[in-house]
């Protein structure tokens, strides 16, 4: 199959790469030759991954430890990619989740999730976007959520700012359709990562309570997202039954049953 972004081309920047869809895009973009800058908050972890694609794949591996929630590090992230000329793709995948109701959990959690899923977002689209206009066929892709079409008590900080990754990706998708940059949100559902082995999470939640059939596997959601991106589909989820679970959400004869499923996570 022939690819929107031939293998390759360019250099694929990744945040969150540490581990998960993260690593897993960084795995599947190296084995199509791209060169790689990965950050995240834990060095080791990139260090280790890099090393790998090095000897696996032959590619040139960056290691840049950064934490989105601190402003000289995204500053330095921002600069970084500006005015770069062989930016393929940008992944804008680092992520996390909370839970509990919005007026119990620690104040500085909303302002971090602002900071890591939209500001460092929206800079470093802004900041890229020059360098991805004028190499020619490159992406952005926008690591958002099923959680980002349906508004659920429990976790309003998360739905919220992947929604707004839903709706920045569509609309900058728009500005960019005369160039060769495409721009997608990516909306996993439940995928099997270590995003819910927090804390935070293993208190009041357990993998158990989600039905099987509804996990996938962190190499299928890249599957599905680079795919979606050869045939230029700008929101991407990650299956038929979320985009049914969606649909049903959405209908006004589900939302009382909605209601009752977030009462049980606001607890």
């Amino acid at each position: 199959m022939d690819h929107f972004i031939a293998g390759g081309a360019g250099t694929a920047f990744i945040t969150g790469a540490s581990s998960g869809i993260g690593a897993t895009f960084a795995r599947t973009l190296a084995e199509r030759g791209h060169g790689l800058i990965l950050t995240a908050r834990r060095e080791e972890r990139l260090q280790a991954l890099a090393g790998e694609l090095r000897e696996r794949f032959g590619v040139h591996a960056e290691v840049v430890p950064a934490d989105l929630t601190r402003d000289t590090d995204l500053d330095r992230l921002v600069e970084l990619v500006s005015g770069r000329e062989d930016l393929s793709y940008l992944v804008n995948n680092a992520g996390f989740g909370t839970m509990g109701r919005f007026v119990d959990i620690d104040a500085a959690k909303p302002r971090n999730m602002l900071r890591v899923h939209c500001e460092a977002a929206v800079r470093l689209s802004h900041a890229a976007l020059p360098g991805m206009i004028a190499l020619g066929r490159a992406a952005i892709i926008n690591v958002s959520s099923v959680a980002g079409f349906v508004a659920a008590g429990g976790s309003a900080m998360y739905g919220s700012t992947k929604a707004f990754l839903i709706a920045f990706s569509e609309a900058l998708g728009l500005e960019l359709r005369d160039t060769e940059v495409r721009v997608q949100a990516l909306c996993p559902g439940f995928t099997y990562t270590e995003f819910h082995d927090s804390p935070e999470f293993k208190a009041r939640w357990d993998r158990s309570d989600i039905p099987k059939m509804l996990w996938l596997s962190a190499e299928r959601v890249v599957h599905i997202s680079l795919r979606a991106l050869d045939r230029n589909r700008p929101v991407c989820v990650t299956g038929f039954r979320y985009r049914l679970i969606i649909a049903l959400a959405r209908n006004p004869l589900m939302r009382p049953l909605l209601r009752r499923f977030s009462k049980r996570r606001e607890r």
